[in-house]
């Protein structure tokens, strides 16, 4: 199957469920995509079961034809972390810059040292043994959020403007550093890279001070370009090169291209937006990146679903999956209540900001695509299965009620 006919089955998937969401279900549209894709994930195992494996090895065959982690990865999510930085009103950015930063880089670090030595511990006890190192690589894949799939759901509940702000930014931020992180420790796990504290940190911070300065450089360069011509077909196309481009050239370079996407698209959105854009190109630009924002987002919340045809699961995979949910949320919980209870001597903080960021805090696709980016054998199997497990949840249940805890 060529590239063209799978995008044609995952965009024609995904217009059917997105339709039957809209209709029937009404939920918010990504959860509600993902739900139902799960369902008939579930519905053609049970046929299969039935003896009608026809529909669900044609299933398994175009799943595996998707490679997920380059779907996501060196593809999609560089245009959706631009969409989300597109949005952000600095102002509000620098505002939270204190609980933002802290969140996005010590809390991916303290919350995979503390999931990571934990589970190591939970899978000795039932059984499943890895090498210390790979449960660390869990850690550090399974503590960066992904709101995509409560943002509306917060508006809508009236969350105050700063906690929107600040898992809005947290996420756009933490996404990077929870990639170099990742990407760090796979680098000793295969014995690329030696296993050295200094070295370490020489990587991490080659990353993501790169991806900085990669993105401001790039940012300012479609700024100037922006700003010399007025003609919205011709900014539109700058600003996609610009996603494209950075994010090529950071690979390149082997920095960061998580943080200059979202770097350059926050110089855009605000500075760009403001100095460098006709009133008529800003109303054709918002409308084509929101677009382009939800229908990636419906593709790949419907692939999250469909995922579950192509997992190895047993009873020990499952059990760790269970126990590893409360531990996710309980690391969460320790890496905002610690800061937010230090910070609140000094500034102020929405009321029950700890549970709902904490509650709010979802994991999503990048969790998943770090996951299968792993080396094939029995730890990845393990790993992967309790990513999924623990992203099914965060979506759906902490997705479907954090708009009613906020409400409370």
């Amino acid at each position: 199957m060529n590239l063209f006919e799978l995008v044609t089955i995952l965009i024609t998937v995904s217009a059917l469920f997105s339709y039957i969401n809209y209709r029937l279900i009404k939920l918010p549209v990504t959860i509600g995509l993902m739900l139902i894709s799960l369902t008939f994930s579930l519905m053609l195992i049970l046929m299969d079961s039935l003896g009608f494996g026809f529909f669900t090895n044609s299933a398994v065959l175009i799943m595996q034809g998707i490679d997920f982690n380059k779907t996501l990865m060196q593809g999609m999510l560089c245009f959706l972390l631009f969409a989300g930085a597109l949005h952000v009103d600095l102002d509000d950015l620098s505002s939270q810059k204190g609980i933002i930063s802290i969140l996005a880089t010590f809390g991916v670090i303290f919350s995979t040292v503390i999931i990571g030595v934990t589970f190591w511990y939970i899978l000795k006890f039932i059984g499943i043994h890895i090498p210390f190192i790979y449960a660390l690589l869990f850690g550090s894949l399974i503590s960066p959020t992904d709101p995509i799939a409560v943002m509306g759901i917060l508006r809508k509940a009236g969350a105050p403007k700063s906690l929107e702000t600040k898992i809005t930014g947290e996420s756009l931020f933490n996404d990077g550093v929870g990639v170099v992180v990742f990407l760090t420790l796979l680098g000793i796990a295969s014995g690329e890279t030696q296993f050295d504290a200094f070295n370490a940190l020489g990587v991490f911070f080659k990353e993501a001070v790169g991806g900085t300065i990669l993105g401001l450089a790039a940012g300012f360069g479609a700024y100037y370009l922006l700003k010399t011509v007025n003609n919205y077909q011709v900014e539109i196309m700058i600003t996609l090169s610009l996603v494209m481009g950075s994010y090529a050239v950071a690979s390149f370079f082997h920095v960061s291209g998580p943080i200059a996407v979202v770097v350059a698209g926050l110089l855009i959105g605000n500075h760009g937006r403001k100095f460098a854009m006709s009133e008529s190109t800003r109303n054709h630009l918002d409308p084509f990146w929101e677009l382009i924002d939800e229908i990636l987002n419906a593709v790949l919340f419907v692939m999250i679903g469909l995922e579950i045809l192509i997992l190895t699961y047993t009873r020990d995979f499952f059990i760790a999956g269970i126990f590893a949910i409360p531990l996710v949320l309980f690391a969460r919980f320790l890496t905002v209540g610690i800061p937010v209870t230090f910070m609140k001597k000094f500034r102020p903080f929405s009321n029950r900001a700890v549970m709902i960021l904490t509650w709010g805090g979802l994991r999503g696709g990048i969790s998943v695509a770090l996951a299968m980016s792993l080396p094939d054998g029995e730890f990845r199997d393990v790993i992967l299965s309790v990513t999924y497990m623990v992203v099914i949840f965060s979506i759906s249940v902490q997705g479907l009620t954090v708009g009613h805890l906020i409400e409370k």
